[in-house]
């Protein structure tokens, strides 16, 4: 049996390798259209590759994905965050899990992974081959013919073909898969910072607050979260969080909207009022400058009390109602304007791609057409940051490697 796989990136890699495993005998190829293969891998998390996350229950692990998360389910049964963790290590490859539940080799290094993933290939006798690009797919009543664009590559057949080619940014880049009958849900980025490079708040750059809350004004999106503050803008799990599941929201809106942000993460306003007329009461000759609240870092601190219109120097019991007032609104409902955003190029995540309703779950097959497989973010799949996307392409490729009808 001869098998395609079409990309090279983490799902494309782990299908391949299932099929193998699943059917010793097949002949495996996988196809890349670049000369990188791994690329995201690579780049993951810094560098260093956030495998999986270290969530093991499946009705908490779906709730981070804004699309497909309950159709996963079933998947993540099969194979699941620890069914990853234990794949790679017995492959000698150990992992550990941070605080904040990221899952990253005990290297440090994502050479790790790629390392793992290549051994696995070069040992199963795979053939990876870069440089092309598929064009067209035609069915010949089972078996698939695949197309390439390069005019030295002449067309091949072959019974079982998966396609984990990834997110496409345009809709331009699904059209081949369209014309097969495929339903297409627009392709839009996800997982993007906030931009505003000339608000004041950008000489705080690299700055991070641990606990906030964002919300976009007009809509019921809101996450929380540690927040960055970078010299573009925002960023941070908070605001990816709130891109991942308001991208296409934000989309419609051109990326041009508010956002309010709760520097403490505590939107009962009365309780915070209160907390201040305490240290008022507790404090009341200490400066504004030196009184620390919140646990939020000084740097933030003075911004907000300038913002507030207050000087550092003042002390607390010349702040009055009125002054009270103003450092709570700020602390509470900050609020900044959008103007754009930024991907990570290494790194993008795409909202849409190929609808669920094409495809088999089960099995990952097309329902349009017999012994086309798809795995990873080329579906109408993706998560918010924390390797969550990374054990999609992880589960469904495994599901696709068993190439069920």
């Amino acid at each position: 049996m001869k098998v395609a796989v079409i990309g090279g990136g983490a799902a494309g890699f782990f299908s391949a390798i299932h099929v193998k495993e699943n059917h010793p005998n097949a002949s495996v190829t996988i196809f890349e259209k670049t000369k990188k293969v791994l690329s995201k891998v690579k780049v993951s998390g810094g560098g260093r590759c956030n495998v999986t996350n270290g969530t093991e229950s499946i009705s908490e692990l779906h709730k981070a994905y804004p699309r497909g998360g309950k159709k996963l389910k079933k998947i993540f049964q099969e194979f699941g965050t620890v069914d990853t963790i234990n794949w790679f290590e017995s492959r000698n490859v150990p992992l550990y899990v941070q605080e904040d539940n990221r899952v990253f080799p005990e290297s440090d290094n994502s050479e790790s992974i790629v390392n793992c993933l290549f051994k696995e290939i070069r040992k199963l006798n795979i053939s990876l081959e870069t440089g092309y690009c598929i064009s067209k797919i035609k069915n010949l009543d089972g078996r698939l013919k695949l197309y390439f664009k390069e005019e030295n590559k002449i067309p091949e057949v072959f019974e079982k073909v998966i396609i984990a080619t990834g997110g496409s940014p345009k809709e331009e880049g699904l059209k081949w898969l369209k014309n097969l009958g495929h339903e297409i849900e627009k392709p839009v980025p996800s997982l993007f910072t906030f931009n505003n490079p000339k608000t004041p708040i950008i000489k705080l750059m690299g700055l991070v607050a641990e606990n906030t809350q964002v919300s976009i004004q007009g809509t019921k999106l809101k996450a929380k979260g540690p927040l960055l503050i970078t010299h573009w803008g925002f960023s941070g799990p908070a605001v990816l969080k709130t891109s991942s599941f308001g991208a296409r929201i934000l989309s419609d809106k051109n990326y041009l909207f508010n956002i309010q942000i709760n520097w403490i993460n505590e939107t009962n306003y009365e309780k915070v009022t209160g907390l201040m007329h305490q240290l008022v009461k507790t404090h009341p000759k200490k400066t504004l400058r030196n009184l620390k609240a919140f646990k939020l870092p000084e740097r933030l601190w003075n911004f907000i009390v300038e913002k507030s219109e207050l000087t550092l120097e003042k002390k607390l019991h010349e702040l009055g109602n009125k002054g009270i007032h103003k450092l709570v609104e700020v602390l509470c409902n900050d609020i900044y304007q959008i103007k754009g955003k930024t991907t990570f190029k290494e790194e993008f995540v795409t909202c849409g791609g190929i609808s669920l309703n094409s495809i088999n779950l089960n099995t990952m097959e097309s329902k349009e057409i017999k012994n086309l497989y798809f795995a990873g973010e080329i579906m109408d799949i993706d998560a918010i940051t924390g390797g969550y996307n990374f054990q999609a392409a992880w589960s469904t490729g495994y599901i696709a490697g068993k190439l069920k009808n």
